[in-house]
Formats: structure tokens, sequence, C-alpha cells
């Protein structure tokens, strides 16, 4: 059997209109979703690092890391709107390069969701800890960090990252209308929340703090955009939810652009008020950049307005990015690449309610135990690579489906797509060293699993397609 061998679209089409899930999802909920997973530690606590490394022009690093997912985000809407499909790049890439293709990218996503869902657990603890501790409430120390990660403080685990996991997971094993009531309310608040800022911010803006507007040249805005390119993923999160769609062919494209259009705007904009508010030198060993510079302009009101955002923010990010990892998992499961335990359906909740517990209790415990300076570059340089095969997918699509309907096209092809795969191998290749080691490890024992258990138990080995 090939290892090329490709799923057929009108089958994985028939499959999905009869999966058990609830169809329940418009646009307006598709747009906060993609904001939800997108608006979390990127813009509250990643800009201040990204200030570091790149000065005030940090607003051009983050137009460069939106012109990178922008590209993608057209990619991925022509895909969502031709194959409404669970499994995001996983179902896609399955359509079009073929199984090991497909088995490679979804151990990717598993990477990709998964340490996101740790890495802004570590985050959230970070401010629901600063929070507490206004109130004079103060953990043990052995329970505020993972081991290592404070140095000279013996530390033991991540008690409230964990905590938060097992929270969240819980609620998106309950039902997904549940789960986007409470994702839409927390997205108005932090989108309130960053307007706010935006809005009292403006006023004490230095423009004497913009000079020298990149310190450190051209490599500076690169590495800057490397790093925070994290701020944008989630988006193609919004692609796991096309079995829960009412009108997906419509819906998807809006919630994938729509919301990558909005973050970009207030991303641009918080950062040139940051910067100019607090000379960026100052950014240095702070984790709460966003709340500082209103600190440093004398509104502590506003600061802990900012922090309560925060922790919102980050509470959708994990949220989000756990719904769309069970769906990934669900539909590589219903495939038979992945134990078919993990593609049964609760039958009152319509959730992949063990896959989702699985998930929840494997990451709560990463949360709590790795550091989150370990997990942000993984996090990267497994999603530009979700970014470039997408990509390269809308090209094979529109030479071997030329036909297939699609109601929305990404434009300029192939010019928009080779962009897309430029950008993102541009960024790649300013990741460190041993992140890129990490991440081939990560697809060596990927590939050791599928040659031992996913080849010979997938759907089409089986049962020809």
């Amino acid at each position: 059997m090939s290892l090329f061998r490709t799923k057929d679209i009108d089958a994985m089409l028939a499959v999905a209109r009869d999966d058990g899930l609830k169809k329940v999802l418009g646009p307006i909920d598709l747009v906060m979703m993609g904001i939800g997973a997108i608006i979390g530690t990127g813009i509250f606590v990643l800009t201040g690092t990204g200030a570091l490394t790149a000065g005030p022009a940090l607003t051009v690093s983050f137009v460069i890391a939106a012109l990178a997912c922008g590209f993608a985000a057209l990619c991925y809407a022509e895909f969502a709107s031709a194959i409404p499909v669970s499994g995001s790049i996983y179902t896609y890439s399955y359509a079009t390069l073929g199984e090991i293709v497909a088995w490679m990218i979804g151990w990717d996503l598993l990477l990709e969701y998964g340490l996101a869902t740790s890495a802004v657990s570590v985050g959230w603890s970070g401010y629901f800890q600063s929070l507490m501790a206004g109130f004079g409430l103060k953990l043990p120390a052995a329970l505020t960090a993972a081991p290592g990660s404070v140095p000279g403080v013996h530390t033991v685990l991540n008690l409230p990252a964990c905590v938060i996991m097992l929270a969240i997971t819980w609620v998106v094993s309950y039902g997904v209308r549940e789960s986007t009531r409470v994702n839409n309310l927390m997205v108005a608040i932090k989108i309130g929340v960053v307007l706010l800022f935006i809005a009292v911010g403006v006023w004490h803006v230095q423009p004497a703090n913009w000079q020298p507007f990149a310190p450190f040249g051209f490599a500076g805005i690169f590495n800057a955009a490397a790093l925070v390119f994290f701020a944008f993923i989630g988006f193609d999160a919004v692609t796991s939810a096309a079995e829960e769609v009412r009108n997906p062919r419509r819906d998807l494209p809006i919630g994938i652009i729509g919301s990558l259009a909005v973050c970009t705007v207030l991303y641009v904009v918080v950062a040139a008020i940051m910067t100019g508010i607090v000379p960026f030198a100052k950014f240095a060993g702070v984790d709460h950049p966003v709340s500082l510079a209103l600190q440093f302009a004398g509104q502590n009101w506003v600061a802990g307005f900012v922090d309560l955002g925060a922790i919102l923010g980050m509470t959708t990010v994990i949220l989000v990015m756990t719904y769309g990892q069970t769906r990934v998992i669900f539909a590589m499961s219903r495939d038979g690449l992945l134990p078919e335990r993990l593609s049964s359906v609760h039958p009152v909740h319509a959730t992949p309610y063990f896959a989702t517990w699985t998930v929840g209790i494997v990451f709560a415990a990463i949360a709590a135990l790795v550091p989150l300076s370990v997990l942000a570059e993984l996090i990267n340089i497994g999603t530009l690579a979700a970014f470039t095969l997408i990509s390269v997918a809308v090209l094979v699509l529109r030479k071997t489906r030329p036909d297939l309907p699609r109601a929305f096209r990404c434009p300029g092809v192939p010019v928009v797509p080779l962009l897309s795969i430029g950008f993102c191998l541009f960024l790649m290749a300013h990741l460190q060293a041993l992140t890129w080691i990490a991440f081939l490890v990560w697809l060596v024992v990927g590939l050791v699993i599928y040659f031992a258990y996913a080849r010979r138990n997938a759907v089409l080995h089986n049962h020809g397609g």
C-alpha cells in the first residue's frame, strides 16, 4: 500500500454529515473562537520580550508575523470552504498530499495545540498568582512553578496551571454549545480590557521613547517576528470546528480571516502605545508588560483590569486550543490512525469525551512540570510547519481537484501560497538550533508510531477507503 494514499473527499464529506456532533455554531461564534484562541499570552506576556528584541520596531515585527499568518489564513479559508471536515490541516493533507504526510502533520498538531495549552496555562498561573497576591493570598513556593523555573527557589509543580487545565477540560468535555457561550463571554470582556488599555494609554505616550525606532536593526525585527508569531497562533483552530458549524462553507472563512484581522490591528496598536509609554529596556525580566505600562503611567486602577483581562484572555486560549486538539485527535482516530476509543462520542454531551480527558490530563501534567521558556519556541516551529504545509496543499488541490466546489478561493494563486511558504520558512530559520533538534526528535517518534501502529490500522488500509 502506498504511503501517499489519499482519502476520497466526497466520502469524507458524507462521514462528516453523520458523525454525531452537534451543528450549532455560526459566523460570530467562529470569529469569537478565533479571537479567543489568538489574544492571550502573546499580547499580555510576549510583548515585553519582543520589545527587548526589536525595540519600538516591535510594531513592524507584529506586521511581519501577521503577513505570514495572513497568507496562510487565505489558504486555510479555501480548504475550510471546500472540505468542511474536522481535523484542520491533518484532514486537508489526507485528501491531497497522502497518508504519511497527513499523519506527520497531525502528529505535529498534537504538539502545537497541546504545548500551547500547557504554555498558556503557565502564563495564566503567573497572572493569577499576581492577582491573588494583591489580596494578600500566596501559595507555598513549592506549588507556584515548575521545577527549576525560578532560580534559587525550590519548586515542585505549578499547581494553578494544572488546575486551570483540568477545569477547562471539564468545560470542553461538557458540550460545544456550552463551551462557546463561556468563550464568547470571556472574549467580549478581554476585548473590552484591551480597548480600555488603548483608550487610557494613548494619552501617556511619549514619542521620544520611540527613538531609536529599531535599535537592533533588521535582525532584531526579524528575531522578534519569529518570537511574537506565537501571538497569532490559534486562528487555525477555527477549522477544527468544521463539523459543528451550521453553514461551514460560508462561515469558516469568515471566522478565520475575521479573527486574524481584528487581532492584528489590536496587536500593532497595543505594541505602539506600550513602547511609547515605557522605554523598551525597562521590560527586562517583566512577565506582565501591558499592566507595567499602565503602572508606569500612574494608572494603577486600569492595570488591575488588565491583569483580570489577561487571566480571562489566557483562559479562552486554553479553551479553544484544547477544543481544537481534541477534534484533530477525533479525526485521526476515526481514520484508524489512533485507537478507536479516541473517536467515541458521549451519548449525552455529544463530545469526544474520552479524548478530551486524555488530552487534558496529559497536558495538565506538562503545564505543572515544564517551564514556559521551554514550551514557546516548540509551539512556534510546529505551527510554522503546519502553515507551510497548508500552502503547499492548496497548490496541489488546485491541480488535482480544480472542479471541487469552493465557497472561498485563495486569491493570487500561486503567488500567495508561495509567499506564505517563504515567510514561514524565513521565520523558522530564526528559531534556535535546540528548538529544531527537539522538533525533529518529535517527528522521528511520530514516524516510529506510524509504521508500528497507524499504517496497518488505517481505515484506508483495511477497507480501501
